[in-house]
This record gives C-alpha cells, structure tokens and sequence, in this order.
C-alpha cells in the first residue's frame, strides 16, 4: 500500500494548520496586550500553555485518527491509536523563559509554541508505532533543514525508544512541517518518499562526524537560498513594519 501524495499532504497540512492557528492567535494576544516587553511573564507563561493545550489536543487527535486510517487500510485491525499528552506547564514555562532569555521578538515565541504543539502529534505515531512494533520514517515537507535531510536519510526503521527523548520525539523542531509516517509492512510506504535520494546528500557531505556532515549540508543549501531567503526576512520585515503602523 503505497500513500498517496495527495492524502499525505492531507495529513501534514492539517497539523501545519493546528500549529500556525496557535501561533496567530499568539500574535494577536501579544499585539492587544502591548507587545512581549509589556506583558506579566507568568500571564504569558499561562496563555502559551492554553495554547499548546488546546492545539495540541487537536494535533495528537488528528494523529491518532490517520494512524488507525493506515493501520486500517493495511488490513492491521489494531486497538485503537492512544493520543500522546500534551506539554506541561513546566515544559510550556521552560520553553517561554528560554526564548526570553535571549529574545523578545514575538516571532521567536511563536516558532516556539509551534513545536509545543506539533509534540503530541509526532509523539502519538511514534508512540503508537511502537506498541505495535510498526516502522516508522521521517519524510521531509517542501525545503527540508539538514538536519531533517539526515534523518530522513535513514529509511524506514523499526520504532523504538531510542527515538524518544524525556518522552517525546527526539525530532521535532521549530520552523519544520516534516513529520514521521508509520507502515505495517515492507510493501508500504509515502509514495515520492525516496530515502536513497536524502541518503546520497548526507554521504556526498564529506567524512565527518553526523554533526560535520549536516552543518556540510546546512552550508550548501544556504548558498544555494541565500537570495531568496534574505527577499523572504525583508517582505516579512517590511509587513511587521507596515502592521505596526507609524
């Protein structure tokens, strides 16, 4: 069973969604309160939790339903998918007093409470794939990071815990759409998912260590981007600018 490109992109578009819905309704809250500096920090702490509660009750949900979708079409009759919890409070103050550490621009904390969001999702595949002793890979979505173009180089692999971190995906990270598919066996899979394509970037990147080889990577796609991605910041600039006012 192969899925097809339109229903994948089905799957991860509605998670992107529930991610970019957070983070407006972030903006918003931020800009009617006066902006990150004028803001209580525990009133912020709170709401960005409420957000991340919220969506990413709908994320694990939307998770769980496309895992049994698969598992189903597979001709696996599983019990049903388990949802991941979402963060806690402490993760959802950790990640605000960090970000504020070093930053008081809002599209920092936004970048941020998408991953607190995205976590449950990716946390139910994997989990759920493990229970049941299912494959998993990690499948790039549009302009891929280096780092996800080396995880998505490993291929299909079997789920494990080792893939896990203080109990969530080791993966997920801000700025990022890519996600994991779950197979049942050896003749599924995403179909355009070609992991010998992502596994011939990640060797051609040298004789380094893992690290060594995605910085490599890294390098060479920012000389590839540079131009449009500097066009990218300056537009969004210019709109932050303009939504200001004078």
């Amino acid at each position: 069973m192969q899925i097809s490109t339109k229903d994948w992109s089905r799957f991860t578009d509605r998670l992107s969604k529930m991610s970019s819905r957070a983070a407006d309704d972030l903006r918003v809250w931020v800009n009617k309160n006066g902006g990150l500096a004028g803001i209580d920090r525990q009133a912020l702490i709170d709401y960005v939790y409420a957000l991340a509660t919220k969506y990413g009750e709908g994320s694990a949900a939307w998770a769980a339903s496309w895992y049994d979708a698969v598992a189903e079409a597979a001709g696996r009759f599983l019990p049903a998918a388990e949802v991941a919890s979402t963060v806690s409070y402490a993760e959802a103050a950790k990640t605000v007093n960090g970000v504020l550490k070093t930053s008081t621009n809002e599209e920092s904390l936004t970048s941020a409470l998408e991953r607190l969001v995205k976590m449950p999702g990716v946390d139910t595949t994997l989990n759920n794939a493990i229970r049941d002793g299912a494959e998993v890979a990690w499948i790039p979505r549009g302009d891929a990071c280096a780092f996800c173009v080396a995880l998505a180089s490993r291929g299909w692999q079997r789920a494990s815990a080792r893939m896990l971190r203080e109990g969530h995906a080791e993966h997920v990270h801000a700025h990022c759409d890519c996600t994991y598919a779950v197979r049942f066996d050896e003749s599924s899979g995403v179909r355009g998912y070609d992991p010998s394509a992502y596994l011939d970037v990640y060797e051609a990147a040298g004789d380094g260590s893992p690290t060594d080889k995605i910085n490599a990577i890294r390098r060479e796609q920012y000389a590839r981007d540079k131009d449009r991605i500097n066009e990218q910041k300056r537009a969004a600039y210019a709109a932050r600018k303009e939504a200001e006012g004078p």
